[in-house]
């Protein structure tokens, strides 16, 4: 979960999972965090639907942990 200062800086950033609050400095997010923004489409009980939300590194490491297949990993060496 996210909320902006009035000028759309970021402000606070929030775990939706566990709750953290997550470091956040001059609108930047100081520390690991998944972002998922989607849109959901036909062929889904949540059709139009828009979920926003964020997850803190160690409730996304939690979670793949309980995936039947593992997640594919690949190394990058420049970040945006």
């Amino acid at each position: 979960m996210r909320k902006y200062k009035c000028n759309g800086e970021l402000e606070t950033v929030i775990c939706n999972a566990c709750g953290k609050k997550m470091a956040v400095k001059n609108g930047i997010i100081r520390e690991g965090v998944l972002r998922i923004d989607h849109t959901w489409d036909y062929f889904s009980e949540k059709d139009g639907e828009v979920h926003h939300l964020d997850i803190c590194e160690e409730c996304y490491d939690n979670l793949i942990q309980t995936l039947r297949l593992p997640v594919e990993l690949e190394e990058t060496t420049e970040f945006m």
